[in-house]
C-alpha cells in the first residue's frame, strides 16, 4: 500500500483538495486498496475545521467529495508513516525538511514538481482570493495527480 500525505498552512484548501482528487483518481480506477491519502498543515490554525466551503463547492462541481475531511496539523510520526509527503509550496517543504526526523521513510516533494509543462513552483494559495483562485488550484491538483498516480 502506498501512503500519501499533502500538506499545505492551515489544511483547509490545497491539502485537502489534493488529497480528494487524487482519492477520487485512485477510486476511479478501483484501487482503492492500494493507497492511503491523506492531508495535514503545517500550522495548526483550523484543526479540527472542515475544508474551507469555497474548495467543497468548487470540487463538487468537478464530482469530487471532500466529505469527511478535516483538518489536522503534521506530525513527526507521519515522516514515519507515509511513503511521500507532497508540499504545496516551497515554504512548506522547508518546514517539513525541518521537521524531518533522521532515518525517517517519507521522501518530500513539491507538488509542482508533477507538473512538467507548469511555469511556476508553489500551487498558490487560494484563500484571501475569489472562488476562482479554487478553479486554478483544482485544475492544477487534477493534472498533478494523474502524473503523479503514473509515477507511484
Amino acid at each position: 500500500m502506498k501512503h500519501v500525505l499533502f500538506v499545505c498552512t492551515g489544511n483547509i484548501c490545497r491539502s485537502p483538495s489534493a488529497e480528494a482528487v487524487l482519492q477520487h483518481y485512485v477510486d476511479m480506477q478501483g484501487q482503492s486498496a492500494a493507497y492511503f491519502i491523506d492531508s495535514a498543515g503545517t500550522h495548526g490554525y483550523h484543526v479540527g475545521d472542515p475544508p474551507d466551503s469555497r474548495a467543497i463547492n468548487a470540487a463538487a462541481m468537478r464530482g469530487i467529495a471532500m466529505d469527511d475531511l478535516y483538518a489536522r496539523k503534521v506530525k513527526i510520526s507521519d515522516f514515519h508513516d507515509f511513503d511521500l509527503i507532497v508540499a504545496m509550496d516551497r515554504g512548506h517543504l522547508k518546514i517539513l525538511n525541518d521537521l524531518k526526523p533522521q532515518g525517517a521513510k517519507a521522501a518530500l516533494k513539491l507538488f509542482c514538481d508533477y507538473l512538467p509543462h507548469s511555469k511556476v513552483q508553489d500551487v498558490p494559495d487560494p484563500y484571501y482570493g475569489t472562488e476562482q483562485g479554487f478553479e486554478v488550484v483544482l485544475d492544477m491538483l487534477e493534472e498533478g495527480c494523474q502524473i503523479m498516480m503514473d509515477a507511484l
